[in-house]
C-alpha cells in the first residue's frame, strides 16, 4: 500500500453548506481507498492505495466528488514521498507557519510566473520550489493583494495550503 495525499480547492457546495470531512473520508472509503484520514475542516485527505498515477486517483476522486456532492472540485493529489519533498521544500521554514503558503499545483510551475506575480507583489517573498509556489506573506495572507493573482485563471489548477497544515499532513504521514 502507498499512502496518497489529496487537496480539495474547496469544500463549499454553495448556499452555505459545506463538505463534512466525515463524508469525504466515506467518499475515498467506497472508492476502496484504506486508512482515511482528514486533517482540519478543509479538504486534506490521506489514504492508502495501491500504485496508481497521480492523474487516475485526482480523476476518481473528482467523479465521485461531483457524483456524491453535486458540484466539480478540483483536487490536486501527491504520493507521501511527495509531500514529504514539499514539506522540507520549504524556503521560508523560519517564518511563522500561518503566515506562509504554497499553492500546490497540478502541473509544475514555470519560474517566469514570478514575473507575472512580481507586479503584485508587495513585502510578500515568493519562490517556486519542484513547480509549486510558497509565499511569505509576511503577515496575514487575506490581507495581500498577491492572492489575486494566485487564481486558478491565472496559474493553472492548483490550491492553497498553510505551512501548519503541510506540516501537519506530515506528520500524519510520517
Amino acid at each position: 500500500m502507498i499512502t496518497y495525499i489529496a487537496l480539495l480547492h474547496s469544500i463549499v457546495l454553495g448556499g452555505g453548506k459545506r463538505v463534512v470531512m466525515a463524508d469525504l473520508r466515506a467518499m475515498a472509503e467506497d472508492l476502496g481507498y484504506r486508512n482515511c484520514r482528514t486533517l482540519v475542516s478543509t479538504g486534506n485527505l490521506v489514504f492508502e492505495t495501491g500504485r496508481s498515477s497521480i492523474g487516475d486517483i485526482e480523476q476518481r476522486l473528482e467523479t465521485a466528488f461531483k457524483r456524491r456532492f453535486g458540484k466539480h472540485v478540483d483536487i490536486i493529489a501527491r504520493t507521501g514521498a511527495g509531500w514529504l519533498k514539499l514539506a522540507v521544500g520549504n524556503p521560508f521554514p523560519s517564518r511563522e507557519g500561518s503566515e506562509v503558503g504554497v499553492r500546490v499545483m497540478r502541473h509544475p510551475l514555470d519560474e517566469s510566473v514570478l514575473n507575472l506575480l512580481e507586479r503584485h507583489r508587495g513585502e510578500e517573498k515568493i519562490s517556486i520550489v519542484d513547480g509549486n509556489l510558497w509565499v511569505d506573506f509576511g503577515g496575514k495572507a487575506s490581507e495581500t493583494r498577491l492572492l489575486s493573482a494566485m487564481t486558478t485563471r491565472k496559474l493553472g489548477i492548483g490550491t492553497i495550503r498553510n505551512a501548519n497544515t503541510v506540516a501537519g499532513i506530515a506528520e500524519m504521514i510520517g
